[in-house]
């Protein structure tokens, strides 16, 4: 190798060296309450999106219990439906969940309407979880180097398609199947189950919530192996212990038979494994980098 190639190499690691440490000046620059004040107006935005989904999600009464929140219970929701037809279909009648309306209850007189404000709210983050999403991105997206914010570009539309779809997963799926396990499920034939509106609402809220929390692994896994946390060893390691969990949780949630389990956790364990290949690019992509430098 000539020496002016041996110079260039040295000034272009150099320079790279210069980029990744200049990025982030100004932002580092901030005080503690500079940042403080900076994120405090991110909340704000967050939370007046938040509240203006969730005013439009109390007008629409109607649409967001009949309509939503209570027609996984019904025999004519999709799903049920679904379900129903591959009964038929396949002479396992274990497969026809959700025949009989579940009875709710109010036992509060102020339940109701304390209820629908609550699921209001829910609504409200739900819709709008795209802008608080956004909102939090555009605060950590300073302390980015040039080149970080090149590949997490998309980190904003990836973590609302992963959330929305996990919400739809958990809905359309596990929704009927934990209420049609939980609603009838009984100790003994002497005790009748009587079903609190707001239990119900929880459970139904909860449920999807979490799945879509779930579906956001290999989002996780993106940002945790970024900063050294999570390596896909670990996740390797660990890999049995984590499909024995989710198989259990599919077993608990859905009905006795072992095709419900199998549809709940598949996608469970298709993500932990897209979450260990991205951990894998991520360390490859960090070693490769550290040794140019």
């Amino acid at each position: 190798m000539s020496e002016d190639t041996r110079q260039e190499e040295q000034q272009d690691k150099k320079g790279r060296r210069k980029n990744r440490q200049g990025v982030k000046s100004s932002y580092a620059e901030m005080s503690f309450l500079e940042h403080l004040e900076e994120l405090r107006w991110h909340i704000i935005r967050s939370a007046l999106a938040i509240t203006i989904f969730a005013v439009i999600a109390f007008i629409l009464k109607d649409f967001i219990f009949n309509t939503i929140i209570l027609n996984p219970r019904t025999p004519d929701f999709w799903t049920n439906r679904m379900f129903a037809l591959l009964a038929d279909w396949s002479g396992t009648e274990a497969l026809r969940i959700n025949q009989k309306p579940l009875e709710l209850i109010s036992i509060k007189i102020a339940g109701q309407f304390m209820t629908h404000i609550w699921v209001s709210i829910i609504a409200g983050f739900i819709i709008s979880s795209p802008v608080v999403f956004y909102e939090f991105w555009r605060f950590i997206k300073p302390a980015l180097y040039e080149n970080e914010k090149k590949y997490a570009g998309g980190a904003v539309f990836f973590t609302s398609f992963l959330f929305m779809l996990g919400i739809l997963f958990g809905y359309y799926l596990i929704v009927p199947l934990s209420i049609h396990f939980l609603g009838t499920y009984n100790v003994s034939g002497d005790v009748t189950n009587q079903i609190n509106l707001r239990s119900y609402i929880g459970s139904v809220t909860s449920i999807s919530l979490a799945a879509g929390v779930v579906f956001l692994i290999p989002i996780f896994s993106y940002f945790l192996s970024k900063v050294g946390i999570l390596t896909p060893q670990f996740m390797k390691t660990y890999r049995k212990h984590s499909y024995v969990v989710m198989l259990l949780l599919s077993a608990i949630i859905t009905p006795p038979d072992v095709f419900s389990q199998i549809m709940v956790c598949f996608p469970l364990i298709f993500l932990y494994e897209i979450g260990i290949l991205i951990s894998r690019h991520v360390v490859k992509k960090r070693e490769k980098e550290m040794d140019e430098v």
